[in-house]
């Protein structure tokens, strides 16, 4: 007995010894003053070096510097109807070509790679609202699918054909603000997360376990506490909070999710990535405020606003400021963001949007 607790005392002195890892440091590079919500990264003239889309312009790497003309978004009052980013090779003549969508024309469209002449525009599906799309491999197939998030619409997907068209696939009669995508129950396939509920695949049959609210986009489906039983991560797009709900098995084989929070200071969780950011091998929640999501109507719209990146241990989040501020100090994410290695350093950097300008915030690695 007396050697178990010697043992006991030595372990946890030496756990609390441990040298905690440094944080990432960020030097944030500004790109340009525009006001666009949307940024994507791909090499658009195939030089082997990444390049920036955001909007009507290109902005070619490593020093985005030089701007170029691609088109001009629709402008609805203080919105560019321009929600997402979307790097897709639509019609396989070995350019990346960007798909993007608006709340405004409900119409999902893609911008063909035209190099430094202006881009074309072409008409992808009429879809309704657009708050935002993703891009998830659906059917496991390993190419993915357009996966438009349209509050008070149906939830369909869209899957790539040959010669550059798409093919819609209805998946339920409607959805609210938010959508997600990832196995719930184990079985080795992916299934869609809207604001009340999941739908299971493949005949998309709706559970309705929980109601999230007015959810980020994406709502991420990721196993936080090491129980091989995936969780979801969910911001408020539209108020304050940022959480994660824990799937539990109960008698019966009934679901319950528990609600933990990560973060109730902030507001506008709107935009989120699940990527490595401290070159640790393991993935870190990268996400802040979309600035005036709502053009200064939301809950919190005059409360700084930040970037941030959380990292992860044992089911417990740890906050990270990248940048954080008053209105044009601090940095949000717009509605749909970008995580990308841009100086082939080995480190993901962070490019974020939105109607606080554009800027790239480098890696620097830890110090």
């Amino acid at each position: 007995m007396r050697y178990v607790t010697l043992l006991a005392i030595l372990l946890a002195s030496t756990a609390s010894t441990e040298p905690k890892k440094a944080p990432v440091s960020f030097s944030r590079y500004f790109v340009a003053a525009e006001s666009y919500e949307s940024v994507g990264v791909l090499d658009v003239d195939n030089d082997d070096t990444l390049d920036i889309v955001s909007g009507d312009f290109w902005y070619k790497g490593p020093r985005f510097r030089q701007r170029h003309l691609i088109g001009n978004q629709p402008r609805k009052d203080q919105y560019y109807d321009d929600f997402s980013t979307i790097p897709f090779d639509v019609n396989s003549d070995g350019r990346t070509d960007i798909i993007t969508g608006g709340w405004f024309d409900g119409t999902l469209r893609w911008m063909e790679n035209k190099g430094e002449a202006q881009w074309t525009r072409h008409e992808l599906a009429k879809v309704g609202n657009v708050e935002c799309t993703r891009a998830w491999d659906v059917d496991g197939d390993g190419t993915l699918e357009i996966c438009p998030n349209n509050p008070g619409h149906p939830l369909k997907y869209f899957k790539h054909q040959k010669g550059g068209t798409f093919k819609q696939v209805d998946v339920a009669p409607t959805q609210g603000h938010g959508l997600g995508f990832g196995d719930i129950n184990g079985d080795g396939k992916g299934d869609f997360v809207v604001s009340d509920g999941w739908l299971q695949a493949p005949d998309w049959t709706l559970h309705k376990e929980f109601s999230l609210g007015t959810t980020s986009v994406p709502i991420l489906v990721v196993d936080v506490n090491g129980d091989k039983k995936n969780d979801l991560i969910v911001g408020q797009g539209h108020g304050y909070g940022l959480h994660w709900y824990e799937q539990k098995s109960g008698a019966n084989g009934q679901r319950s999710w528990t609600k933990h929070i990560i973060d109730d200071k902030n507001s506008q969780y709107h935009a989120m990535e699940w990527v490595d950011v401290t070159g640790d091998g393991k993935p870190e929640l990268v996400t802040g405020k979309r600035y005036r999501a709502h053009n200064g109507k939301d809950p919190g719209s005059e409360d700084p606003v930040g970037l941030y990146y959380f990292t992860l241990n044992n089911g417990k989040f740890t906050k990270h400021a990248i940048s954080y501020g008053p209105a044009g100090e601090g940095k949000g994410t717009g509605i749909y963001f970008a995580v990308a290695d841009l100086r082939k350093t080995g480190r993901n950097d962070i490019v974020v949007a939105g109607k606080d300008g554009l800027t790239i915030f480098f890696n620097e690695g830890a110090k």
